[in-house]
């Protein structure tokens, strides 16, 4: 984990940061703030996004950022540069039996759960129960994409991108847009406070990279779920393409961010 471009990263990231929920970002701080062990392990944390999205607002925190990819970890280390309170260390998620939770408050995960099967998310939450330590899993995709200038073909094909989201990403059958659901009731049987909250990217024409970058990404997946023509899938992908440029045109792609905390 992550296996993701770093390009790719980069360019979601100021979307990620401002979609996070300010609200449940306060309530982490709050908990936070009340532990005598005041340090957080990112999961998957690519370039570390999500240690410079949350940084200034937990500070004091020590921080673990862990990933597969170590090309991510270097990226990672190189953008965050000397940090006394930041570890960076290479770990598989299939392991997570070896996830190092010894003094961890909360574990952190961003756009990771939804590339999770059922299974992952309940060994999470036993690990998580055992060792007394929260979660805030952030920027979920929940399976909703719109646009403001809309084509007959939307609906349709966002649903062909979801079947295939629910499709195995390295840990078993993934959840996609079902994730946030199963870690609730997960987290839930394991007696922790959960909350969540809607996290959407709402992206205008400042984000037009994005959200060309984000079509694209969308074409493979559907032709290899859905069976369509590759002449249908391109032409709605053209039109989807020309209508970002239009005035007041903009797209939103639905994620949810979930804190759950020990009882």
């Amino acid at each position: 984990m992550s296996g993701f471009d770093k390009d790719w990263l980069a360019l979601r990231e100021p979307a990620d940061h401002a979609a996070r929920h300010a609200g449940l970002v306060g309530s982490l701080a709050t908990h936070l703030a009340k532990r005598q062990t005041r340090s957080i392990m990112d999961i998957g944390c690519g370039t570390g996004s999500t240690w410079r999205g949350l940084n200034s607002r937990l500070p004091g925190i020590d921080w673990l950022l862990l990933d597969y990819d170590e090309t991510l970890l270097k990226e990672a280390s190189r953008r965050i540069g000397t940090d006394n309170r930041v570890r960076f260390r290479q770990h598989d998620l299939n392991d997570l039996d070896g996830l190092p939770l010894e003094g961890i408050g909360v574990m952190t995960a961003s756009a990771v759960f939804d590339l999770c099967s059922e299974d992952f998310c309940r060994t999470v939450a036993d690990r998580l129960a055992a060792s007394g330590t929260g979660l805030y899993a952030a920027l979920n995709y929940d399976g909703i994409m719109r646009w403001s200038v809309t084509h007959p073909l939307d609906e349709q094909m966002v649903g062909f991108f979801n079947d295939h989201q629910r499709t195995d990403k390295g840990f078993g059958r993934a959840l996609g847009p079902d994730a946030t659901d199963c870690l609730v009731r997960v987290f839930k049987a394991k007696g922790f406070d959960v909350k969540v909250e809607d996290s959407p990217w709402v992206l205008d024409a400042t984000f037009g990279d994005l959200q060309r970058e984000l079509l694209k990404g969308l074409r493979q997946p559907i032709l290899e779920i859905s069976g369509t023509a590759e002449d249908r899938v391109d032409e709605w992908l053209a039109y989807r393409m020309d209508a970002i440029t239009e005035p007041g045109s903009s797209s939103r792609v639905g994620h949810k961010d979930l804190l759950a905390l020990p009882a």
